[in-house]
């Protein structure tokens, strides 16, 4: 990426902390954490690959997920991990620029991603006996690549506004890694299209696909409501229970970040949202698809007896 106008070569990341007692600690948390993600979701995916039950629609989305989430984790958490037990916090303009890249891409991806598993349970409960041939794997292959296509792209057009201002002055980001806010504060000069890069990044990568899944939600609980026994109403709406959870979570601190930190983002209480969306939310989610599934756990089980 061009960057001939730029005297800033490298930016050094604050973090949380610089005493170095609570730096271990962070160390040995962010660790365990990072632990269970690449466990959890490694486990989830090839689960998902090998028990033939589970090779259907809503599973085959689940297993994207999880190979997205384990993805995501990756971009950030290895560079925290360094910042803890280092002194050298610094990361280079090119390395700032990959990481924005990759970090914002995987995360428009999920956002996509969880809009098709939307579209996918409404198609499960409102069309139960066409679900096979309404969701076909080349339909669901298609919404799976059109996510990863769509939020490289909008993250790519964002990376090419950001990274093209003038960075002249202080270098220092109050925050673990490359964000939109802070590279934004660090810039000097005319920010005009920056309100511009924040509206696209809310119109296009969150509010649309939040939209979708509204809708597509709102169809689900119309056909529910049509279900005369109850306990088809509960097994119908078991089967979004887990999405739902994990659209609460992610899309909630997403909207929190963008609505709350136009001013105040070296609060915090923005760090610690911002680590949960990026660093716990990949941990939590192969809990949530697994722990309440009963076909997951059955397939947990089938392993556990076979070793």
């Amino acid at each position: 990426m061009e960057r001939s106008n730029h005297t800033v070569t490298e930016f050094i990341l604050l973090g949380f902390s610089t005493d170095p007692v609570t730096q271990r600690v962070l160390f040995v948390v962010f660790l365990g954490v990072y632990s269970v993600t690449v466990v959890g979701n490694i486990t989830l995916t090839v689960l998902i690959c090998s028990d033939s039950r589970l090779h259907t629609p809503m599973y085959f989305f689940t297993g994207n997920l999880s190979f997205l989430d384990l993805w995501y984790s990756s971009v950030y958490t290895p560079k925290i991990l360094v910042i803890c037990i280092s002194e050298d916090r610094s990361i280079s303009f090119a390395g700032c620029v990959a990481q924005f890249l990759f970090s914002g891409g995987l995360a428009y991806s999920e956002c996509y991603l969880l809009a098709a598993m939307a579209y996918d349970r409404y198609v499960a409960i409102s069309q139960p006996l066409l679900y096979s041939q309404a969701m076909s794997i080349k339909l669901c292959a298609f919404l799976v690549v059109a996510s990863y296509l769509g939020g490289f792209i909008n993250c790519s057009i964002v990376a090419k506004r950001i990274f093209s201002l003038n960075f002249c002055g202080d270098n220092v980001i109050d925050d673990f890694f490359c964000d939109l806010f802070p590279l934004v504060k660090l810039a000097c000069g005319r920010k005009d299209g920056f309100r511009a890069v924040l509206f696209f990044c809310l119109a296009s990568n969150v509010i649309a696909p939040c939209v979708l899944i509204i809708a597509s939600y709102l169809f689900i609980i119309t056909t529910i409501l049509r279900i005369r026994s109850t306990q088809g109403r509960l097994k119908a709406f078991s089967t979004c229970s887990s999405h739902l959870t994990s659209v609460t979570l992610y899309y909630g601190s997403i909207l929190y970040i963008y609505t709350h930190s136009r001013s105040s983002y070296s609060f915090k209480t923005d760090k610690i949202v911002s680590i949960f969306c990026t660093v716990v939310f990949p941990m939590l989610n192969p809990m949530i698809y697994s722990l309440r599934n009963k076909d997951v756990k059955e397939a947990l089980n089938k392993v556990f007896r076979k070793s």
